[in-house]
């Protein structure tokens, strides 16, 4: 756990999620991170009782990158507040096929979650029950099969980056879900939450963290050379 951590303060601690890890308790039963750093930080500090640790937001489980966690009540809601206000600002990196694409473009479309399949089904127009998705890419990388997408977030929707970049013609490499020919080795999908920026909710200094990415994937260390 502690190798994972890559920021931490009486506050806040962010942790570089790995591919397959869950950042909370879901109908798997599986171990999740804020279990598993509650324990940590139990041990590690030799806290009596419970320790108290709340998920501010989420990313999914075959993504990799930053999650944040609060320490304390106050910057939990205050956390959970500037991520509804967009004040915190995530970058994403994505390795997507070698297609021609332009080299920035700015997506909007509108999603609609599908309970059943756990997927969102993506319209070009604001349609009944559907959300606006709003995101910018620009090509950062070009590799000998691959592309390396730098993304910021306008929205945050479920699956937006996955589904939005599938429409385009250019789905996430690794994530069958929505259209990539060939699966991952470990599984998971070739998205990373890299960077984080934020004023901290308490002391109000500036926040920037960046993630490295998964080491134990080449195709990711090339991105990262």
């Amino acid at each position: 756990m502690e190798e994972q951590i890559v920021y931490e303060d009486n506050h806040l601690l962010v942790i570089n999620k790995k591919v397959g890890q869950l950042v909370q308790g879901d109908k798997t039963g599986d171990d999740s991170l804020l279990e598993l750093i509650k324990d940590f930080i139990k041990k590690r500090d030799d806290k009596p009782g419970n320790v108290f640790l709340g998920l501010v937001h989420r990313i999914d489980r075959p993504t990799s990158g930053l999650v944040i966690y609060a320490k304390t009540s106050k910057a939990l809601s205050r956390l959970t507040q500037m991520v509804k206000n967009r004040e915190v600002k995530k970058t994403y990196w994505a390795v997507v096929a070698k297609e021609m694409i332009p080299k920035t473009q700015r997506l909007v479309h509108y999603l609609k979650k599908n309970e059943k399949n756990n997927k969102a089904i993506v319209f070009p127009k604001a349609t009944d029950g559907a959300k606006e998705a709003i995101l910018t890419y620009n090509v950062i990388k070009s590799l000998d099969n691959y592309l390396l997408l730098e993304i910021d977030l306008e929205t945050g929707r479920h699956h937006q980056i996955r589904a939005q970049l599938s429409k385009t013609g250019v789905p996430i490499k690794g994530d069958l879900k929505y259209g990539a020919p060939r699966s991952n080795s470990d599984g998971g999908i070739s998205l990373h939450a890299r960077k984080l920026e934020f004023i901290h909710p308490v002391t109000k200094e500036n926040i920037e963290i960046i993630a490295p990415v998964p080491q134990n994937d080449v195709v990711w260390r090339a991105c990262e050379d």
